[in-house]
């Protein structure tokens, strides 16, 4: 019995833990997290000894809440990130509902529906640009089956004013994910409550908007968050598709960060960290959503 207590036995059984064998991974994964953030938290506030900048200030972020430019980023920003979310979130819950209710070619369509989720953002956005320029595939497929005159009367869909061709390529990413989880929620509930209403003289849409919907309502909030915030963080997509001004943010603090002159770097790294802020609030809000759903 006292060699059970003893502190051989308590190291052993501590190395036992899981835990331990996650630590270096998860130490690792915080320095290299934490420490970048420091050093652009550092240089956001005009700290930045390698161009002469040793007294920390706010100017950084003066000039770029005073920019129009930056302005015009955010809302250009919160523009993609709610569309897409809501365009993505709309069609995925139309395509999990109609792979519920299909048994027969349940396994190819969902195998179907899976083939973006692998596919990076910028293998994404090289697709939709052959696809969708005036001089992509579908303007000369028109062309050639007489539909158009010309190639270049095909609308402009890339580096547009409404951004038609990044909204396009975020939905076509992020339909599969919302719709699986969408998906794994619908199989979990059953159909038992929908049959309830059906006998109760329901009909399909007062099933679905009464019944189905209340249901799904967490999963789905929870899940367009993490959309959202993903998308309101990414620049990839905006950078190859979109208009060069007005840039979402993502874009014009990357933009500020590989200029030649290093005095614009404290600008990059405000709007780097104005970016952050609002994507870990969002991370906030989705864990609240989570935690409130279990």
């Amino acid at each position: 019995m006292k060699g059970s207590h003893s502190p051989r036995a308590a190291l052993l059984r501590a190395l036992r833990s899981p835990y331990w064998w996650l630590a270096p991974a998860v130490l690792l994964l915080l320095i290299l997290f934490v420490g970048g953030l420091g050093v652009g938290f550092a240089q956001s506030l005009n700290y930045f000894p390698l161009i002469g900048l040793n007294s920390p200030s706010l100017r950084a972020y003066t000039a770029i809440l005073t920019d129009r430019g930056f302005w015009a980023a955010l809302g250009l920003t919160l523009y993609i990130a709610l569309t897409s979310t809501v365009a993505a979130t709309a069609l995925a819950l139309g395509t999990a509902v109609a792979l519920r209710a299909n048994h027969r070619l349940n396994r190819w369509l969902t195998f179907i529906y899976q083939i973006p989720l692998p596919v990076p953002h910028l293998v994404a956005a090289a697709g939709i640009a052959m696809l969708l320029t005036q001089s992509g595939l579908a303007a000369r497929v028109l062309y050639a089956t007489g539909a158009l005159e010309r190639p270049d009367q095909f609308p402009a869909l890339i580096f547009d004013r409404a951004h038609v061709g990044v909204i396009l390529a975020y939905t076509w990413k992020e339909v599969p994910f919302i719709g699986l989880v969408i998906l794994a929620v619908l199989k979990g509930v059953g159909q038992e409550y929908e049959e309830i209403a059906q006998t109760l003289g329901a009909s399909a849409w007062q099933r679905f908007r009464y019944v189905l919907l209340p249901l799904l309502v967490p999963g789905i909030v929870a899940t367009t968050v993490i959309v959202f915030a993903f998308l309101f963080g990414s620049f990839e997509i905006p950078l190859l598709l979109g208009q060069r001004y007005p840039g979402t943010l993502p874009v014009a603090a990357w933009r500020a960060y590989i200029d030649p002159d290093l005095a614009r770097r404290p600008e990059a790294m405000a709007m780097g960290m104005i970016v952050t802020v609002i994507v870990v609030a969002l991370l906030a809000v989705y864990r609240r959503l989570v935690r409130r759903a279990w």
